[in-house]
């Protein structure tokens, strides 16, 4: 068969891409904006990549056209697949009927966090002798790429609450029909499509009413807004998991001295070293954990897997020292993981915090998350923020109240100048965005690789 993909160049639909050739149909597909990693990651794939969306598209004849929810109505290419009526699905669809439906499925769905608990558990089940398959929302390069089949009977799906697409409101998950669902935490998000937390609690309501009492419900015990979607009614069995201590939890985890971290289940305790870093990444560890003890793996052999892992690209990752400080990238673009980051980099530093943020989701242009995304930046020194979109409120007015030295900017050029007369060594630098930030990583990485 060959299959279209439209939006090829996003995370998920390019694991589609990847899954899809694997399975031995030809891919092709096309996008607006064709850059790296994506677009390098098809290359090496052989994978075609049309840049645009023109009609003429058409011509490729492929059996079908996968959509992914960049697109919209008065897309010209999604008109003309209209117009003559010509076979389209979603990549989540077309994920759960063509590959899923073969496997057992373990969805790890969740505000935060879900990108690397799903690579922490296929890094886990690898290292414990399975050889699952997975789609991954980011790269992870020791697992060399975002997607694969896998020869095993279980599939690691990363499961987003955002919708499918333009013809299907619905989450992405819940055509995941996942035997084990992790829950790794809720709040509220994606205003450009939710209206409030209730909404997003419903579709995750929606996720728990197809988990078979079979199967598993990995619940985080620490956090206070699940307990409204599993109050809702569930049919499973759960098992709950903490990274703070809590007595009712079945799976227990948390952090020893530097570089050692402690988990606990079935009155078993084993203590390993480890490469991330904050609390944050202690429930995903503990998340993780849950969803693999469920498929089958051991503590034991989990845990010692956990000591190699060193993580996902753009989740505090170090990318070079400048003027004798480290300079991280983050994808953080919600208070709370945000607030998350910070204090992951506050931990054992005494060093100077200088933030670098970029308002791009829809939901911060928006201005929704108001005073706690001023409360999210507590833990900096220095608050540098970048914009090249229009946005629905005022930085130097909303984020007033921020103690200590703010300035925005419009012009990359004019951040990196400022950037690099600030920061001096001993100091963390953190950039926060799910965009490019003007380029700035780029020139800083170019200009220290040269």
């Amino acid at each position: 068969m060959h299959i279209h993909i439209l939006g090829i160049c996003g995370t998920f639909m390019g694991g589609i891409a990847a899954l899809a050739q694997q399975a031995g149909h030809r891919v092709t597909g096309c996008d607006a904006n064709v850059y790296p990693p994506m677009s390098t990651q098809l290359h090496a794939l052989g994978i075609e990549v049309i840049e645009g969306w023109e009609p003429d598209q058409l011509s490729l004849r492929p059996d079908l056209f996968v959509v992914g929810n960049v697109v919209s109505r008065g897309n010209p290419l999604m008109e003309a697949i209209l117009d003559q009526r010509l076979p389209f699905t979603s990549g989540p669809q077309w994920l759960g009927e063509h590959v899923l439906s073969q496997r057992r499925v373990i969805a790890v769905a969740g505000t935060h966090g879900k990108t690397t608990t799903t690579a922490l558990a296929v890094w886990m089940l690898r290292r414990s002798g399975f050889d699952p398959g997975f789609l991954v929302g980011g790269v992870v390069p020791q697992l060399e790429g975002s997607a694969r089949l896998g020869e095993g009977e279980w599939f690691v799906v990363e499961a987003d609450e955002y919708d499918t697409a333009f013809f299907d409101k619905r989450s992405k998950f819940v055509h995941y029909r996942p035997e084990i669902a992790v829950l790794n935490n809720l709040e509220f998000d994606h205003a450009d499509i939710f209206d409030s937390l209730s909404d997003i609690e419903w579709q995750f309501h929606q996720l728990v009413r197809i988990v078979p009492r079979t199967g598993r419900l990995v619940i985080n015990a620490d956090d206070p807004n699940l307990p409204s979607v599993i109050n809702r009614g569930q049919w499973t069995p759960q098992l709950r998991v903490s990274a703070m201590g809590r007595a009712d939890s079945d799976v227990s985890v948390s952090t020893a001295e530097s570089g050692k971290i402690v988990a606990s289940y079935d009155h078993q305790s084993v203590t390993t070293n480890w490469l991330l870093r904050g609390r944050h990444n202690a429930a995903n560890v503990s998340a993780a954990l849950g969803a693999c003890i469920s498929a089958g793996a051991t503590l034991q052999g989990c845990m010692a897997s956990l000591a190699e892992f060193r993580g996902v690209k753009r989740r505090l990752e170090a990318l070079v020292q400048v003027n004798g400080a480290w300079v991280y990238d983050d994808f953080a673009h919600h208070p709370t993981a945000i607030r998350a980051t910070i204090s992951a980099l506050r931990e054992g530093n005494s060093g100077r915090v200088i933030v670098v943020f970029e308002p791009r989701s829809r939901t911060m242009r928006s201005g929704t998350h108001g005073d706690a995304l001023v409360a999210a930046f507590e833990g900096a020194d220095d608050l540098l923020v970048f914009s090249e979109h229009d946005l629905e409120w005022s930085i130097n007015s909303e984020l007033s109240a921020f103690d200590g030295f703010l300035q925005a900017f419009s012009s990359s050029s004019m951040l990196a100048d400022t950037l690099l007369n600030r920061v001096s060594s001993g100091d963390s630098v953190v950039l926060m965005s799910n965009g490019a930030l003007g380029g700035l990583r780029e020139r800083l990485v170019g200009d220290r690789a040269a």
